[in-house]
């Protein structure tokens, strides 16, 4: 056993030299474009696996893949935010792996060392880097999803703005898919916002959404609820003949809604009331 600790060091010593190399070979089997900066991150991050995957000769499988998840969650952020595209980093993973494992293996053979142990350095290289492969895609998924959900979460505000156009009168223009999230976002952010606006109409103009469903448009009642105890009439403009047969055929009663064509139509008749 004393020549894998010998090993151990060695790679330990000469990690970044290692890395170096094989990332020079590595490069062959890229056929996407690496930035200088990128290009060290990958270096700085595989040095360190390198010396994890060292310093694991002692230990078992389990206490190796412990410490080697710790470091695999951190550089799927990083990878995820540096690469965009997971198939990028998988497709050359295989080829890179025996580029890996032939370095090492002529390390272990050039510090005497039996076939038994080559072996067992070769298995744990193996073992870790699958465990790496499964943390980082785990890592990198968490990553990408909370990056769409604050990208959703920008995508609503902007897409739900109150705009006042007379006073006392305010637009509320919807476009896109009206679905739950949006609806949420409406009654948890827009809705609280209006009584500081001193409206007492609000027009909520659906010309722009191209689809909605009976659990959403049963939240439009709640929101119809909220502003009518706040004292604002709630006016709906711009159904679309598609939107109106759905919620027809979902059994969705809005005639208790005022609705008009337009938001024109809508302005006209709040100004004849007056």
């Amino acid at each position: 056993m004393e020549a894998i600790w010998k090993v151990e060091q060695y790679l330990i010593d000469n990690a970044e030299k290692i890395i170096r190399d094989i990332t020079e070979m590595a490069l062959k089997n890229v056929d996407f474009e690496i930035t200088d900066e990128m290009l060290e991150l990958g270096i700085k991050q595989n040095v360190e696996f390198l010396v994890l995957l060292a310093k694991s000769f002692k230990e078992t499988d389990e206490k190796a893949a412990e410490e080697l998840i710790k470091w695999s969650k951190k550089s799927g952020e990083q990878q995820a935010a540096n690469f965009g595209r997971f198939s990028t980093l998988i497709k050359p993973y295989a080829k890179n792996r025996l580029l890996y494992l032939d370095y090492i293996t002529q390390i272990s053979i050039d510090h005497g060392l039996a076939t038994k142990e080559v072996t067992m350095i070769n298995n744990r290289i193996c073992y870790l880097m699958d465990v790496s492969l499964t943390e980082t895609l785990f890592a990198y998924e968490t990553y990408r999803d909370e990056l769409m959900y604050e990208r959703q979460r920008e995508i609503n505000e902007l897409s739900a703005p109150i705009v006042p156009i007379q006073k006392g009168i305010a637009v509320l223009p919807l476009i896109g898919v009206l679905d739950y999230p949006r609806v949420q976002h409406l009654l948890n952010n827009v809705v609280p916002t209006i009584p500081s606006l001193e409206i007492e109409h609000l027009i909520i103009d659906f010309s722009g959404i191209l689809t909605i469903d009976k659990e959403v448009a049963q939240n439009i009642f709640v929101i119809h609820n909220v502003l009518e105890l706040l004292g604002i009439h709630l006016m709906i403009t711009g159904m679309r003949p598609q939107i109106s047969m759905a919620v027809v055929h979902g059994g969705i009663d809005f005639t208790s809604f005022h609705t008009y064509g337009s938001v024109k139509q809508a302005i006209d008749s709040i100004n004849n009331r007056q």
